[in-house]
């Protein structure tokens, strides 16, 4: 039994062996005739490169110069003494209205906060003013337009018909070209 496994391992694999020689050789029996790539060159008759345009953003600073006004600081002096001249009207004005001094204290309280703000008012705008030139900067896109070369058109020929592809490179006065050849119907 075991002589006959063999024996019939050996007919499958000689069997497969040459059924694959067969398929290898193709009809008439020429081994390689289909499946090897043949290559030539082409002489090229045209070159003509490819651009694309691209652009470019690049941030940079632009700075400029601008003049501003700064005024004193405020000293404290107008607002002390015009809530004390608030306060003082205040009191007389309280107590002449009532008569009998009754609510002098809210009447002196509301001049002095008249005569504070009034007091601040007018040291604020009679403080002395500076000018001074500073830098203001702020980031600005700049837009340039680069052309990129991205690949050539060539044209060429072979046995006598033009042909077109585009490449990455330049070719030269030659491409090279495969051949495929198989039989007419």
């Amino acid at each position: 039994m075991q002589c006959f496994k063999q024996l019939m391992a050996g007919a499958a694999i000689v069997t497969l062996l040459s059924f694959s020689i067969s398929v290898k050789a193709g009809p008439g029996g020429y081994a390689g005739s289909y499946d090897a790539d043949i290559y030539d060159f082409a002489p090229v008759t045209e070159v003509i490169p490819i651009y694309t345009d691209i652009q470019v953003r690049t941030p940079r600073t632009q700075c400029r110069e601008e003049q501003v006004a700064y005024r004193e600081p405020v000293s404290p002096a107008g607002t002390l003494v015009g809530g004390l001249i608030g306060a003082a009207i205040g009191n007389n004005l309280g107590g002449r209205r009532q008569g009998r001094y009754h609510h002098r204290g809210g009447a002196t309280v509301a001049g002095a906060v008249v005569g504070a703000l009034v007091g601040n008012q007018i040291s604020r705008t009679s403080a002395p003013v500076y000018y001074t030139t500073e830098s203001r900067c702020g980031v600005v896109d700049e837009f340039t337009t680069r052309r990129e070369l991205v690949g050539y058109d060539v044209r060429y020929r072979y046995n006598d018909r033009a042909y077109l592809t585009r490449t990455d490179h330049h070719p030269g006065d030659r491409i090279r070209v495969r051949v495929v050849v198989s039989p007419a119907p």
